[in-house]
């Protein structure tokens, strides 16, 4: 067919544009959650996010940034544009590969192909891109400002390049090839590591064009040395490369006195000149293969070289600056992932019961002083007994509750050892089938509901009396498994014509799928769904689904059709899959309008006075706080301290920095005492003679001057630091207090001269002794700058303090006095009715065209109502009526039932509405509650109980608050809620 290659590139462009049209419509406006805020952060100001970084991500996106212009509102609108961008190119690169593989098929030149073949082929791209370009996980991370979109493009690129490599003859342009694959390998390095885990494949690829008559046993080389350029570079440049040139800085600053600095370009220096040599000898002797090999590891280096953005940026002192790679030390740490502390054993070693034998010193731990690089601890090296190793550990202990996890999923009763079969299952039922293939039915199969842990959705399932949660979810997307059948046909394709591409193409699958479970050993517990780990595994089973195209015309070719209209009606049907995924996924992809988590951060940071210092926990609480302030320059004033860093040595020295508008904190404690491994754990040991409690800010002077007073030696010999009692206590200058003018009035009686409180009698890690340095210093200070504590933070993090906790909005200040058995703070109605009222946004939050995930997207609503819960409770308690109701009202008005369904709070509003006479919204909220529940507990009772154990106890939870709320204030129509809720509650018993 003469114009084919034009077709070919005009159908190119076609899905390009539908690509991009989609995504661009349904793109989130703002930051999203998780990692979104802190990159898009990261890329405006081009500042240091959480290792090993995505340097050449943040260059794009700060690229995209300036399309803002002067509206800084505007910046993560652009800077999401990438993503969509990214993400059309990756569905344009796929529809030429799925092209090409076809072609070979098929096999013939695009000029020798008949029409009814050229529609085929055109076809199977269309329908192959187009159904991974509405699939669930790539879909996701096409609108939002995540690496996954940009590291998919760079994957498609590459694979793009390498069946366009194998149809070239000439020698020489076809290497040239190679080096272009080279260079895009180490640009996605800069991005995310995932596209190294195709090299296999491309390595079998190569094999199969070089060899005329492949054999299984070099086939199986060919994968193996393509296994060993991923080690090299996943381990050998990225971290190695540094790692060598801190041998030479070593060298050159310990031995030889010259500054710091000159060993790493020395390195760099030999490194250069090395490759310069060896590309010239290779050009001399006419070393094809060698000129070619050193060429590309060449541009592999010039694409890895994108991370000197860390390093240079870090130097000068951003706001976000995780790890401080400013110097080789930190910058090593930084490429190896070490703030994460995971090191678990793929291959051999302890499984979570294993206990701990011995210690020995690891690796040395390096400071720089005095012009040297110092050896001042060594990182532990942990030994178990042989009998407590086995091959291939899955069931690994990651964080406390993984214990727990494991014996209830596994049954294995407390105390027992697991046993290797106990492992296998582990790996099979659990990482594989739980955390892979469900995301791949997912994908092409269906989906239940967007809950955490929702199983795929077979097209039989019976949909009769589905609760509200499942039927109104718009998640739930059944696809017929018509994508999954026709990928089917797509694989029996190329085993049937072509089992060179086969094999290279379900080598990428298993590399990107099944391997990554095999070497990423992901914890048992994890908090949000993880399917976009494997989103390259779909790619490649996308091209299978535009290959079925083809087997699918085979098929009909024998009811002796027309060839062009066997092609036809093949392509034609098929086409129906991405119109059934476009159709499905539409509504839960679609972002537009979706303001919910910077609205989010703000109102947190509303919630604080000026110039707070402000607690706060993980990556969801944090990364839009982060946005907030970095890019739309919110409130500045208030310094954030996120708990999980600031156990850290370089996150304690970025807080002694000022900020913005935000004062340095006061951290009096030396930076020797806060190195790595010093001060990272304060053993609990409790004094006998300290019956009294201990002073505080006397303590930490002790721990600030390493006084042996509260040191233990260990068996080991090492003397550590102590900490004696639970009890601890603070002066407070209550005439200073009271002029800062902080306290209410009517409280100012409850100032006492010393406030005390029990820590709890456990260790004290490094972050909570900065959390009570901070806390003791602004203590000694008169309480001059206000703490706050955020409302997303778990108990432990509060540190005891609650009943000394003033809840302000969704978050609680610390104050000089206590209420006693305020077990979860009090409740100033001023402050926070006013901060409630009138600061807070809750945009879009009452669209019912608003899309909102469950589970960990609900974060904000439970925050929400819980503090509109509460302001209302104390407004009825203090008998601010008008006000509680107002309050309530208003909570109703920005998260209705319609948009943000009822939960357990909400049926708490239920009395709430009585006690301030408003029955008729009290029994509003009961009518749909109750009968929603009994709805649901039909149908998880006629199901399978045991699998739905959870549903059943909130449902019952629900309408036992709701019943006794009402027959507490004698609510009419109390008894019929009543009954419904004994009904069911005997249904349960029985």
């Amino acid at each position: 067919m003469s114009n084919f290659t034009k077709l070919n590139n005009y159908l190119g462009w076609g899905v390009f544009a539908i690509a991009f049209v989609t995504y661009a419509l349904t793109m989130e406006r703002t930051a999203s959650f998780w990692d979104c805020g802190e990159f898009i952060a990261c890329a405006y100001k081009l500042q240091v996010p959480h290792p090993p970084g995505a340097p050449l991500f943040l260059l794009i996106g700060r690229l995209f940034s300036l399309l803002a212009g002067s509206d800084k509102t505007q910046v993560a609108y652009w800077v999401n544009m990438s993503s969509v961008v990214a993400s059309a190119f990756t569905i344009l690169f796929m529809f030429w590969t799925i092209v090409l593989i076809g072609r070979k098929v098929i096999n013939k030149k695009f000029e020798e192909l008949t029409q009814g073949e050229a529609i085929s082929l055109l076809g199977a791209g269309l329908v192959g891109s187009l159904a991974y370009t509405f699939s669930d996980t790539f879909w996701f991370s096409a609108v939002e400002a995540e690496v996954y979109a940009m590291s998919s493009f760079f994957t498609a690129l590459v694979v793009w390049a390498a069946f366009k490599w194998e149809l070239i003859e000439d020698e020489a342009a076809a290497n040239r090839w190679l080096i272009f694959i080279a260079y895009i390998v180490g640009l996605s390095i800069g991005v995310h590591l995932l596209n190294l885990v195709t090299i296999p494949a491309l390595t079998l690829l190569y094999y199969f064009k070089k060899s005329p008559k492949p054999t299984y046993l070099k086939g199986l080389t060919a994968i193996l040395i393509g296994l060993l350029v991923i080690g090299i570079i996943n381990v050998g440049i990225i971290p190695g490369l540094p790692t060598i040139a801190f041998t030479f800085e070593k060298l050159f600053v310990n031995t030889f006195g010259l500054p710091y600095g000159s060993g790493a370009v020395f390195f760099v220096i030999l490194l250069v000149s090395l490759l310069v040599f060896g590309i010239r000898l290779s050009v001399r002797k006419q070393k094809v293969a060698l000129n070619v090999a050193l060429l590309s590891l060449v541009f592999v280096l010039i694409g890895y070289f994108s991370y000197t953005l860390a390093l240079v940026r870090s130097n000068y002192n951003p706001p976000i600056n995780e790890n401080n790679p400013s110097n080789l030390l930190n910058f090593i740490k930084y490429l190896k992932r070490e703030q994460y502390g995971y090191n678990n054993a793929l291959l051999y070693g302890p499984v979570y019961s294993s206990q701990i034998e011995a210690f020995e010193q690891g690796d040395e731990v390096y400071t720089m002083k005095n012009g040297k690089y110092v050896v001042y601890d060594h990182r532990p090296k942990y030994i178990y007994p042989k009998d407590q190793k086995m091959l291939f550990p899955r069931m690994q202990r990651y964080l406390p509750g993984d214990t727990k996890f494991y014996q209830e999923a596994m049954g294995i009763p407390q105390g027992q050892n697991p046993t290797f079969a106990d492992n296998l299952k582990y790996f099979l039922g659990h990482q594989v089938g739980m955390m892979y293939m469900r995301y791949l039915f997912w994908n092409f199969m269906g989906r239940e509901s967007d809950i955490q842990d929702a199983p795929a959705l077979s097209p039989f399932q019976y949909n009769g009396k589905l609760p509200e949660a499942l039927a109104n979810n718009k998640a739930r997307n059944n696809y017929y498994c018509l994508p999954l059948l026709l990928g089917i046909l797509g694989f029996i394709l190329l085993f049937r014509k072509n089992r060179k591409d086969l094999l290279v193409i379900l080598l990428m699958f298993i590399m990107t799928g099944l391997a990554l479970v095999v070497f990423l050993n992901v914890p048992p517990t994890q908090p949000r769904e993880r399917d976009y780990i494997y989103v390259g595994s779909f790619y490649f089973f996308a091209i299978w689904i535009g290959l079925g195209v083809i087997q699918l015309s085979e098929i009909l070719a024998k009811f002796k059709l027309n060839a062009n209209l066997k092609t036809s009606i093949a392509t034609a049907f098929s086409l129906v899959i991405p119109l059934i995924l476009l159709q499905q996924n539409w509504d839960d992809h679609n972002r537009n309008h979706r303001y919910q988590q910077v609205d989010f951060a703000k109102n947190i940071l509303d919630s604080c006075a000026k110039d707070a210092i402000l607690f706060t926990a993980g990556d969801n609480d944090t990364f839009p706080l982060w946005y907030a302030q970095e890019v739309e320059g919110f409130r500045t004033d208030v310094r954030i301290c996120v708990l999980t860093y600031l156990g850290t040595d370089w996150d304690i020295e970025q807080k002694r920095r000022k900020v913005y508008d935000s004062d340095a904190l006061p951290i009096k404690i030396d930076k020797d005492k806060l190195l790595e491994g010093i001060n990272d754990q304060i053993l609990y040991y409790e004094n006998p003679n300290v019956k009294n409690g201990i002073n505080l800010s006397e303590y930490l002077k002790l721990v600030r001057e390493d006084n042996p007073a509260i040191k233990v030696q260990l068996q080991t010999g090492e003397m550590i630091n102590t900490l004696p009692s639970s009890n601890l206590f603070l002066p407070v200058n209550v005439a200073a207090v009271k002029k800062q003018g902080f306290i209410p009035k009517q409280l100012e009686p409850l100032l006492t001269d010393t406030i005390s409180w029990d820590f709890g009698k456990r260790d004290l890690l490094k972050n909570d002794l900065i959390q009570l340095e901070i806390i003791a210093n602004n203590a000694a200070d008169n309480w001059k700058r206000p703490i706050y504590f955020s409302s997303t933070l778990a108990a432990e993090s509060f540190l005891g303090l609650k009943e000394f906790m003033q809840e302000e909005g969704f978050a609680y200040r610390l104050m000089p006095f206590k209420i006693q058995g305020a077990v979860d703070g009090f409740v100033n109605t001023d402050i926070m009715y006013k901060n409630m009222m009138t600061k807070m946004s809750w945009r879009e939050l009452n669209n019912p065209q608003v899309y909102y995930q469950s589970d960990f997207y609900q974060m904000p609503f439970i925050i929400s109502r819980l503090a509109f819960l509460r302001l209302a409770d104390q407004l009825v308690r203090e008998g601010k009526k008008n006000e509680a109701k107002l309050a309530m009202d208003r909570c109703m008005t920005v998260m209705p039932n319609d948009t943000v369904p009822y939960d357990q709070l909400s049926a708490s509003f239920v009395g709430l509405y009585a006690s301030v006479g408003e029955t008729k919204k009290a029994l509003a909220i009961a009518d749909v509650m109750m009968n929603r529940n009994d709805k649901a507990l039909d149908y998880y009772l006629e199901g399978k109980p045991d699998r739905n154990a959870r549903e059943i106890q909130l449902a019952l939870y629900e309408m036992q608050i709701i019943t006794n709320q009402l027959k507490e204030m004698k609510v009419p129509g109390a008894a019929r809620y009543e009954a419904m809720f004994q009904k069911q509650l005997q249904r349960v018993n029985s």
